[in-house]
């Protein structure tokens, strides 16, 4: 039975590019896979001309001889350097794709592509309180982290004296082992270097071979004016070292404000509740209150105001962290009742009271009532 032409088995034109023609073969391997057709006898034998056309057309030089040639190319040992072909090698040709296949449940997609020698370090997190005059202001901070850094010693080799590491020999630096099960190459996490695709034969007496060590760094933090609680600062570079030589992660610094005695704090505007006197809530006048840049601004109180009043000065909240503006300061009076009065404040108080009842005679009726239920309750 004379063979098929090689393009049309895997369904691709003859100027297909090899990304194409690996497409097209990964879809016939899902296709025609025996372990996927158990109910189709001519899988297994479509699938072996699947795996023999990819096999010639995946190399520039065999497919230069077919598309000269066509299959009489690979006969009496023409082009192919006496490769036989009939059958095609399985394991070269699909683990071209096997990664493409089964690369998430085998982890190959970390790994893919070659060896890994260096890795990187992880990211590290720390947790800065300041207070909210801090978080108006910004500030420079100097803070200590204690971190994995490169080794001195190797100079983040891992190797004593920064040898070079040389290249495994059971994995051939790949960092991975293959074995053939049936049908199937399966790829494996090498055991002697465990991924890495080097050994140290002489690790570094500091740290052990991994190329790094334990120590405590200073580093100075820029906190920029307006941050809440929650603002994420991110160090480049400024986190853990990475293994034998690999970049290292990033530094993430997460701001917490801490509570303040007289502000309170939504979004970019201050709320602050400010005791008022009697008289001045009564008559009128002005008062100071503190601002939070550690200044004070005088604010006018209507005559007649109550308790829970609130005023606003503006721009005299926090400022923006993205975009420009800042926010206003809300003032809540709290008018105070005064106490430890001396005679003669008790003498004024009641003839403001005799006062307001003629000014008022709804209130004299109410103050007569009062006076004859504290009467009843003496007798």
């Amino acid at each position: 039975m004379a063979k098929r032409d090689y393009y049309e088995v895997l369904g691709v034109a003859r100027g297909a590019s090899a990304d194409e023609l690996k497409k097209a073969y990964r879809t016939k391997a899902k296709e025609l896979h025996p372990d996927r057709n158990s109910d189709n006898p001519n899988a297994e034998s479509q699938f072996k001309e699947a795996n023999e056309a990819y096999e010639v057309l995946k190399d520039a030089d065999k497919k230069a001889a077919y598309d000269r040639y066509g299959h009489a190319a690979f006969e009496n040992g023409m082009g192919g350097g006496g490769q036989r072909h009939g059958n095609g090698d399985f394991s070269s040709a699909f683990s071209d794709v096997f990664e493409d296949l089964f690369g998430d449940f085998m982890g190959g997609g970390a790994q893919r592509g070659g060896r890994q020698r260096a890795t990187r370090g992880s990211d590290l997190r720390y947790n800065l309180r300041i207070s909210l005059e801090d978080a108006y202001a910004g500030m420079q901070k100097t803070i200590t982290v204690p971190t994995s850094v490169s080794c001195e010693g190797c100079d983040g080799s891992g190797a004593e004296g920064g040898a070079e590491p040389q290249t495994c020999p059971t994995c051939s630096g790949m960092g991975k082992v293959r074995a053939q099960q049936g049908f199937f190459t399966v790829e494996r996490t090498c055991p002697t270097c465990s991924g890495i695709g080097q050994i140290i034969k002489n690790p570094c007496r500091s740290c052990g071979g991994s190329g790094r060590e334990e120590k405590e760094r200073s580093l100075s933090v820029n906190i920029p004016a307006g941050v809440e609680t929650g603002t994420r600062i991110r160090l480049a570079g400024e986190g853990e070292a990475g293994l034998r030589g690999g970049p290292s992660g990033d530094l993430y610094i997460f701001i917490e404000v801490t509570e303040h005695a007289l502000f309170q704090r939504e979004g970019i505007d201050l709320f602050c509740r400010v005791p008022v006197a009697m008289a001045t809530a009564a008559i009128g006048g002005d008062v100071e209150v503190p601002t939070i840049d550690g200044g004070r601004s005088r604010v006018k109180v209507p005559a007649g105001s109550q308790s829970g009043r609130q005023m606003r000065l503006r721009s005299k909240g926090m400022p923006a962290l993205r975009g420009a503006g800042t926010g206003d300061m809300f003032i809540e009076l709290a008018v105070e009742t005064p106490v430890n009065l001396t005679s003669k404040q008790k003498e004024l108080l009641k003839e403001f009271e005799k006062l307001s009842e003629e000014n008022n005679p709804h209130l004299s009726s109410f103050f007569s009532k009062v006076k004859s239920f504290w009467e009843d309750m003496k007798s």
